[in-house]
């Protein structure tokens, strides 16, 4: 067995727990998840607790798939009850976001602004300040979408390594290399 999958997952008082067939069903207080689960692993649900069953104990593959899919219930569980949120910052002279419906409108240094389509599981907020740089707040129950969202934002203006511009997370710490050495 997966040393992940082992693990028990506590189900809260405000969350419902669903299985049919291979499908399971999370509702919370802030929405609801779906998951289909491999065959080969069975779902029990006791009380307040869930545990995941691996059926094919000897094969390598099932036991990956054991930890994977018990992650999955334990991220829908703590997404439909807290929700996940990653912060983003725009670093650099003129860069700045726009957001209209489900349009993020960024300007990155380029001679064009990006427009970045949002759908609609996920909230995404500006905090504009002039003092300090635009952050990029992305919310919602679905960690595989957040964190998607945020991979594709932050990938259309990468950290330059000189000048330490371009979209980072707020409390990621960037290393600066050293410029060319003008002496002689």
């Amino acid at each position: 067995m997966s040393r992940i999958g082992k693990l028990l997952i506590k189900i809260p008082n405000n969350v419902t727990v669903n299985i049919f067939k291979n499908i399971i069903n999370v509702k919370g207080p802030m929405g609801v998840l779906t998951q289909y689960i491999n065959p080969f692993i069975k779902v029990n649900i006791k009380e307040d607790t869930i545990l995941l069953v691996n059926t094919f104990l000897k094969e390598k593959k099932y036991k990956a798939l054991h930890g994977l899919y018990r992650s999955l219930v334990n991220n829908m569980i703590i997404g439909v009850t807290e929700g996940f949120k990653k912060e983003l910052e725009l670093v650099g002279v003129g860069y700045k976001a726009d957001i209209k419906d489900n349009l993020l409108k960024l300007y990155l240094g380029y001679s064009h602004p990006i427009f970045f389509y949002l759908p609609s599981e996920v909230l995404v907020k500006l905090t504009l300040n002039k003092l300090k740089n635009c952050i990029i707040s992305i919310e919602g129950i679905n960690k595989q979408l957040v964190g998607q969202i945020t991979a594709k934002i932050r990938s259309l203006r990468k950290i330059e390594p000189y000048k330490g511009k371009g979209i980072k997370f707020v409390d990621e710490i960037i290393i600066k290399k050293s410029g060319k050495d003008r002496t002689a």
